[in-house]
């Protein structure tokens, strides 16, 4: 092959304008991460706070890295099955999920106490997690286990019933419930009820069909699965709630220990400052769950303190006592949790 003066002299010209591009990063390929998370697909502006949440991070994190790094959102667990997701992340098949901590309670016990019912009782009392002795032992151990949290978002919850609604346990005997944890069931159980494991997004199916008489789970996915459109009742997780679920968004270490400094530094950044979002909005949907049942001629009930309170007494008794001989740490997360007070 015959290589003209031409054809060399303009490689020599270019061949510094190609190195400096180098330095700069722009001839590497953009890394992008793939967000998978169970909850319904909107967009950056509507739908589930949940799938904002990572659309929001999405954006952001592209432009503060200049392109370098982008994310692509899979909703409605169109990427992987729901409960799978964490195993994924852990062991690095998947980068980032917005995650049911409890849900990998399965494979590992400590992480029921992310849905343990009495234990937090306010929005206030779950932020206090993540700088107090509870939430860095937390971290630590998930980090151990190849998981690192990069919002802390909790949400209240409220029941919906295919008949009356369910406020004091006596209320459960003789149904059907999705509890939404091993420790929530415990506590169902205990109150007369036959309980059920079933994905936030299987629960309008189940119910629809009766398989399922009552379901307990967040305030937006009472909304965003439409479980109005097959509920007589709705009890309310607004002002008071003994359930209150850890749902943060997660990200493989394995993932984040192999990025540069500077993208670990802004992930870390852009993670925390997410969590005021997810916090207004899931104080918005436990008064817009209200509203959205109330429309639909449903019955509403609100929990008061003293009702709180006799389903935390049945908690203590079962599940925190179960849970706290699971493993010395389980105890001494327990323990933790429960010196977190707030004002």
């Amino acid at each position: 092959m015959t290589i003209s003066r031409r054809n060399m002299l303009s490689a020599a010209l270019a061949a510094p304008a190609l190195i400096g591009s180098a330095r700069m990063g722009s001839l590497a390929a953009a890394q992008t991460l793939k967000i998978s998370h169970q909850f319904p697909g909107g967009t950056i502006d509507e739908g589930d706070f949940r799938d904002r949440l990572c659309k929001k991070f999405a954006v952001e994190l592209e432009k503060r890295t200049n392109g370098a790094v982008t994310a692509q959102v899979y909703p409605n667990s169109s990427l992987m099955k729901t409960v799978a997701q964490f195993s994924a992340v852990r062991k690095g098949a998947l980068d980032l999920s917005l995650y049911p901590i409890s849900y990998a309670g399965g494979e590992y016990a400590e992480l029921n106490i992310g849905l343990m019912p009495g234990v937090v009782s306010s929005y206030a009392q779950g932020a206090a997690w993540k700088t107090s002795a509870v939430g860095q032992k937390f971290s630590a151990f998930l980090a151990e286990k190849g998981v690192i949290i990069l919002s802390w978002v909790w949400q209240a919850g409220g029941v919906a019933s295919r008949n009356a609604p369910i406020v004091n346990p006596q209320d459960a005997k003789g149904l059907k419930i999705r509890g939404g944890s091993r420790e929530m069931d415990m506590v169902l159980q205990a109150a007369g009820a036959t309980t059920l494991t079933t994905p936030s997004n299987e629960l309008y199916a189940a119910m629809q069909t009766g398989a399922c008489d009552a379901c307990i789970t967040s305030s937006t996915s009472l909304i965003s699965f439409r479980l109005e459109e097959v509920a007589k009742s709705l009890t309310t997780g607004r002002g008071k709630s003994y359930w209150f679920m850890l749902e943060p968004l997660i990200m493989s270490k394995q993932i984040f220990d192999a990025m540069p400094k500077a993208q670990r530094d802004i992930v870390m950044a852009l993670g925390a400052e997410l969590e005021q979002f997810g916090t207004k909005e899931a104080m918005a949907d436990d008064q817009k769950v209200a509203e959205v049942y109330a429309k639909k001629g449903a019955k509403v009930a609100d929990l008061d303190e003293a009702t709180v309170e006799k389903w935390r007494a049945i908690a203590r008794d079962t599940a925190w006592k179960d849970y706290a001989r699971k493993t010395a740490l389980s105890a001494e997360l327990l323990k933790l949790a429960e010196e977190v007070h707030v004002s």
